[in-house]
């Protein structure tokens, strides 16, 4: 019987090792004894997977894409599209923090080269500033600011998935002050400061049902 056949979860094991042991101590430190070591398996079931450490590498870039996009992907679409820009900035929050070691490799650690794989998670984002416009919900907008703002709500989620991880301010804090700048780009944007609260309301109890733990 072959290793994958025995264990057919070793792949996921492996991966989320790797991430830990990147983030913990650094490329240097990934070598395919020192994996098989960490889950109690062999070079050979490693190998077995992979092809070689680089394909491990970007399988747990990939694996940390495939969470987020999952979870977002479980956002039901609703009439209200700057609540859904808010689920899914809750979204993205709360994966960060469930996944800090595939999160590193997503966003920290540089990527390889020609990795491209961040670029469909911008382009949700893209998209759903795109929607907040045509509803009329940010009314000046013009076509260069698009990107502009995606990269803005970015940014903000980023910089506060980091400060959680760090422990650099309390969970409770940061969701607040989440909530709290996300209030303040709408408004910026051009949204209605009242509708956008209710908006936001709305889209963090849509990210609390969609939450799978």
């Amino acid at each position: 019987m072959s290793p994958r056949t025995a264990d057919p979860r070793l792949r996921t094991t492996l991966i989320e090792t790797a991430a830990r042991v990147l983030a913990e101590e650094g490329p240097a430190a990934l070598t395919s004894r020192r994996l098989a070591a960490e889950v109690g398996s062999s070079t050979m079931a490693v190998f077995s997977r992979f092809q070689n450490m680089a394909e491990i590498r970007r399988a747990v870039r990939q694996e940390g894409f495939v969470r987020l996009d999952a979870r977002l992907d479980a956002l039901p679409a609703s009439d209200d599209p700057v609540a859904d820009l808010a689920a899914a900035s809750a979204v993205f929050f709360a994966s960060g923090v469930a996944n800090p070691h595939l999160y590193r490799a997503m966003f920290l650690d540089p990527p390889p080269e020609d990795d491209n794989l961040g670029a469909g998670t911008f382009d949700r984002l893209v998209a759903l500033v795109r929607r907040c416009i045509a509803a009329g919900r940010f009314p000046a907008a013009q076509e260069f600011q698009v990107p502009v703002w995606a990269a803005q709500l970015w940014s903000m989620r980023h910089g506060l998935v980091v400060m959680t991880v760090a422990q650099l301010l309390p969970h409770e804090q940061v969701r607040f002050v989440l909530d709290d700048m996300t209030f303040r780009l709408l408004v910026g944007y051009g949204d209605d400061p009242a509708r956008a609260r209710r908006s936001i309301e709305q889209g963090n109890r849509a990210a609390a049902a969609a939450d799978p733990s």
